[in-house]
């Protein structure tokens, strides 16, 4: 960092000597790790513009259709350059989903019919499938549960691996189970991001088992951390948002479903209706984002990462228990802090928001949110709303009170955020 760099670092924020040494020493540990994610960039940027060159996508794709959209040539290319790059039969990119939540909630109505059973083998999934499924306690919303459509679930061994023993019991048990949930990413909970070894290990052993249940992977946080997807190791089907890793940053919103023909038609008459499915749908003045954004995507994946690694050894220079460690492969862009203490917790999160180019002035408290069972603080000065590949930390205002920071369109911001969020820290425990 240029001399003129710090100097302008310390005087607008005013950080503290104490936190600018922890920041200096941080990002001298880590310079290795950065480098070789830099390879991970450069592989799936690749993967990418051959796909896009495949399909001879040009600007005739970026025009927009209207009221039914049929033939619509840029929606059709834009599904076909998702379904080369996640080595699937098939995907469906839609605007219409209105978030990662939606496009998980299309699939999973679109493939289970009344008496089968979901079964989630990585532990209870994110808070804002609860109502999904029917996990909430409420009655007659048209979860899964109200159309008859049982669930079960399998814990992880210590918030960390997969219950493969286990696993295998429920599967050997019960005829009735159709599909096989995976959360890759952590959620609102301790547990660590799913490695894409133990997820391809899952994979072999459902289909060893019984071949024609489906596999299904929510991939949310997890696109291009690596240079192989879930549909790589035989997942059948497989969602994910816009406004996190696949969108570039630029996505305005969005999600994506991929992965074998007759379960994403399944899921298109699901989101639409029978009969119609993915052949209808104007994309409404996004056809040039949602291609340009994927475009982005492995770039932008790969700044969000270096940003949580360096937050995590930031952090725990600090005395703080991060997941995963400075120390670990990551499988998600997802980095939790463990804060112990409410306090402390709010003002990390502020911390974050005084760092955001848009609503930096704003004051995070914490408040109700749909979807979700306990007060959140969420920090979101993002040029999209509830972007989470743009810098963005949340924070469900309960015991261990944990953090949950993702995103960073660029390396240099996230940098910046977890310096003032630092300063912010060590100012609150003094």
């Amino acid at each position: 960092m240029l001399k003129n760099t710090e100097e302008l670092i310390i005087s607008k924020y005013g950080i503290t000597k104490d936190a600018f040494h922890i920041f200096r020493r941080a990002l001298e540990e880590v310079s290795d790790d950065l480098n070789r994610y830099d390879e991970i960039k450069e592989y799936n940027q690749l993967k990418v513009l051959a796909a896009f060159q495949e399909e001879r996508i040009s600007d005739s794709h970026f025009t927009n259709s209207t009221g039914y959209a049929y033939d619509d040539m840029g929606r059709e290319g834009l599904d076909r350059v998702y379904a080369r790059v996640f080595n699937t039969e098939a995907a469906i990119v839609r605007p219409h989903f209105v978030n990662g939540t939606h496009a998980i909630g299309t699939a999973l109505f679109g493939n289970l019919r009344p008496e089968d059973t979901l079964l989630a083998i990585s532990g209870r999934p994110y808070d804002t499938l609860h109502g999904v499924i029917g996990l909430n306690g409420l009655k007659g919303t048209g979860s899964l549960k109200d159309y008859g459509i049982k669930y079960d679930e399998v814990d992880l061994i210590d918030d960390e691996h997969l219950d493969f023993e286990n696993i295998e019991k429920k599967i050997k048990s019960n005829d009735s189970i159709k599909m096989v949930h995976i959360q890759r990413s952590t959620g609102y909970s301790t547990r660590k991001a799913l490695q894409l070894t133990e997820i391809k290990k899952a994979i072999d052993l459902v289909k060893s088992l019984n071949s024609s249940i489906i596999v299904f992977v929510d991939n949310c946080y997890g696109e291009f951390v690596d240079i192989y997807e879930p549909t790589d190791f035989g997942a059948d089907l497989m969602a994910g948002s816009l406004i996190k890793n696949i969108g570039g940053g630029i996505s305005p919103t969005g999600g994506y479903i991929v992965g074998k023909k007759e379960y994403v038609e399944n899921a298109a008459y699901r989101l639409t209706v029978p009969g119609i499915g993915g052949e209808c749908g104007a994309m409404l003045d996004t056809m040039r984002t949602l291609f340009q954004g994927f475009f982005l995507a492995p770039n932008v994946t790969i700044e969000a990462l270096k940003g949580a690694h360096l937050l995590s050894k930031v952090m725990e220079l600090s005395g703080f228990s991060c997941k995963p460690s400075s120390r670990e492969k990551r499988s998600d862009i997802v980095q939790t802090i463990t804060f112990g203490d409410k306090d402390v917790l709010i003002e990390f999160i502020r911390g974050i928001q005084e760092a955001a180019p848009i609503d930096s002035y704003v004051t995070c408290i914490p408040t109700p949110m749909p979807g979700y069972e306990d007060e959140v603080i969420m920090a979101a000065g993002a040029f999209i709303q509830g972007s989470s590949i743009e810098l963005s930390a949340d924070a469900p205002i309960r015991e261990p009170y944990i953090a949950y920071i993702q995103g960073g369109l660029t390396f240099d911001h996230a940098k910046i955020g977890a310096l003032i969020a630092l300063n912010k820290v060590i100012n609150a425990k003094k």
